[in-house]
């Protein structure tokens, strides 16, 4: 009776919320992380200018936070915003990924070709995702600002030498550094979890947004150590490239893109019978009366 009970359980939740497809995981080991950053070093060299433009939001989009915020009360969430780029980083790189399975194909990689994935079959479930990722972010901020309200009160620093020495010579500083990274790390430790293939897993086999991330869970629990690793290099990437004002991300995280999509190739089985696509249409000679119109997917339709 309980097996018949069970069975019909598993029946409605199929019914209801479908079938989840399988994906085959394979072991890796740490020199499989090298790996992948070298190939990632490789793609970055062959479109420098592509992973540039794809990235330079990271730039602006610091500078942006920080004109929102008046005074030096700014100075608190510095290292939480440069700290959160690890969270909504997998899913603005999803360009750099199409651009990587594109010369992993042989194709000829231009350099708008990042802007195709905008028309792939599981955009959408891309989208949910990167919209979780950003409400993590934004939990994130909110989190690091309770902490240090919490020690610090409202007031805000009085100058920036003021803040450094607050945070790095005082008990309730080393307070602050404390209990900010260990709920950081939480934070970083969920991201990593939920994404660490799910992205490429969506553009690749057009996965569900709920298949990719439990793809991404298992991959996790066979693959503990090696993902931890590629979690610690991805953090202290992102620390470097944040110090000068964030604009070293602008190198290091289509970096760190592209050897994201060769770390998904080395734990996730290829599909035995990928789909047949057409193949890449010749490019056409540009001209500058084509501009604007011509960076956008669906202004080069009619191309030869």
């Amino acid at each position: 009776m309980a097996t018949l009970y069970s069975d019909g359980i598993a029946k409605v939740g199929r019914h209801v919320f479908g079938e989840a497809a399988t994906y085959p995981i394979r072991k890796i080991e740490l020199s499989d992380l090298s790996e992948a950053l070298r190939l990632g070093w490789e793609d970055f060299k062959a479109v420098p200018s592509h992973a540039i433009v794809l990235c330079v939001i990271y730039p602006v989009l610091g500078i942006a936070l920080f004109r929102m915020v008046l005074g030096y009360s700014v100075l608190p969430l510095l290292f939480p915003l440069a700290a959160g780029f690890a969270l909504i980083g997998p899913f603005a790189a999803v360009g750099l990924y199409e651009l990587s399975r594109r010369r992993e194909r042989g194709e000829e990689v231009g350099a708008w070709d990042a802007l195709n994935v905008l028309r792939a079959p599981s955009f959408g479930a891309m989208l949910e995702l990167g919209v979780l990722l950003l409400v993590l972010f934004g939990a994130w901020i909110g989190a690091a600002n309770a902490i240090y309200v919490s020690i610090f009160g409202h007031a805000p620093a009085a100058s920036i030498p003021d803040f450094v020495t607050r945070v790095l010579t005082t008990s309730d500083g080393w307070s602050l550094i404390i209990v900010g990274c260990g709920v950081g790390f939480l934070f970083a430790v969920v991201a990593l979890c939920v994404s660490v293939v799910s992205f490429p897993l969506m553009l690749d086999r057009h996965a569900t947004a709920i298949d990719a991330i439990r793809t991404s869970l298992r991959v996790v629990m066979k693959n503990p150590v090696p993902i931890a690793g590629w979690g610690l290099i991805v953090a202290a990437l992102l620390v470097i490239g944040s110090l000068p004002v964030f604009v070293g991300l602008a190198a290091v995280l289509p970096i760190l893109g592209h050897a994201t999509w060769h770390l998904y190739r080395k734990v996730v089985e290829p599909d035995p019978n990928p789909p047949q696509e057409p193949p890449p249409r010749r490019k056409g000679h540009r001209y500058a009366a084509d501009f604007p119109s011509a960076l956008f997917p669906w202004g080069r339709e009619r191309e030869p």
